[in-house]
């Protein structure tokens, strides 16, 4: 039997929740969250729409870590959310502390889960579960490049009036600030899309897809994005439970690829039942080698940075 826990039963949590089962990819589905009653409430009113979505996946909500023991894979979504005005690095501190809190139950009930951080700041919150779960670095990755290259794929094709299936495009490096762009990498319908949009355009739906997060912020005003994010987590954990091997952008941790080492960085990377099975290397040019490197650097600072003052 495959199990597969979600950890925060807010919007991005229940939703990945929802996914999960609606793919049927796990035969248990649990969302755990410390406010009682609620996921207990969502998992009731997902198990009603079974028959109507036609999924047979179990779905429990619960409060008690002991109901996540076993899993195969968990979803990590705890944490506080942004606000209008805030950036990803403003919620550090007290995501960290909830994020190794959830980090320690986790690794003592499931000890051999692959484990999908979605909680903000995304790559410092991924190095630090790999810090606290002692887990080997293959099996903790974060949930964040194919957000980011979803959410170019649409812009793309919005631009193009195109349907945004039919647009590949993927972005590396950091979740935030130091996105790294591969124009020369993307294509629409086939087609190089920097032969569709010149350089100022392309300019403009990268600096877009970077602020996305915060312009559906500015509009909700309370609460951050779930419907784009649960749907990027879910292929993730569709990827590692049916060990298809897919390759996905994932802030995976580094050893040597693209000539970076000991950080975890968003990369190409192809995921199964072990986690991560394998970095791609893609061709890079000056610029975009150069843009990597930088976004390592930025989150290396910070890592180390969340290493000295890291809960206890």
């Amino acid at each position: 039997m495959t199990k597969a826990t979600v950890v925060g039963a807010g919007n991005v949590g229940s939703n990945t929740a929802r996914r999960i089962a609606e793919k049927d990819v796990a035969d248990e589905v649990v969302m755990i969250d410390i406010v009682e009653g609620l996921p207990q409430g969502l998992a009731l009113d997902l198990n009603q729409s079974a028959p109507v979505e036609g999924f047979e996946a179990t779905v429990v909500g619960t409060n008690d870590y002991a109901d996540t023991a076993s899993s195969d894979v968990v979803v990590i979504t705890a944490g506080l959310a942004r606000k209008p005005g805030m950036s990803r690095m403003d919620l550090l501190e007290k995501n960290a502390e909830i994020v190794s809190g959830v980090t320690e139950q986790i690794a003592k009930h499931s000890p051999d889960a692959v484990l999908v951080v979605v909680s903000n700041p995304l790559d410092e919150m991924t190095y630090l579960t790999s810090l606290v779960s002692g887990f080997p670095k293959e099996r903790v990755m974060g949930m964040a490049g194919v957000l980011d290259s979803s959410r170019l794929r649409f812009f793309i094709a919005e631009r193009l009036s195109v349907p945004p299936t039919s647009i590949e495009a993927m972005t590396l490096g950091s979740h935030g600030d130091q996105m790294v762009a591969l124009p020369r990498h993307a294509t629409a319908g086939g087609r190089p899309v920097p032969e569709l949009i010149d350089d100022d355009g392309l300019a403009r739906l990268f600096a877009r897809t970077r602020d996305a997060g915060a312009e559906i912020v500015g509009y909700l005003k309370k609460g951050s994005a779930f419907y784009a994010p649960s749907s990027a987590a879910a292929a993730m954990v569709n990827a590692i439970l049916k060990d298809t091997g897919e390759v996905f952008p994932t802030c995976v941790w580094t050893t040597g690829e693209y000539g970076i080492s000991d950080v975890y960085l968003g990369l190409p990377a192809r995921l199964g039942l072990s986690g991560v099975v394998e970095i791609v290397e893609l061709e890079l040019n000056d610029d975009e080698s150069n843009q990597l490197n930088e976004a390592a650097e930025a989150i290396r600072a910070k890592c180390k940075e969340l290493e000295a003052h890291r809960p206890s």
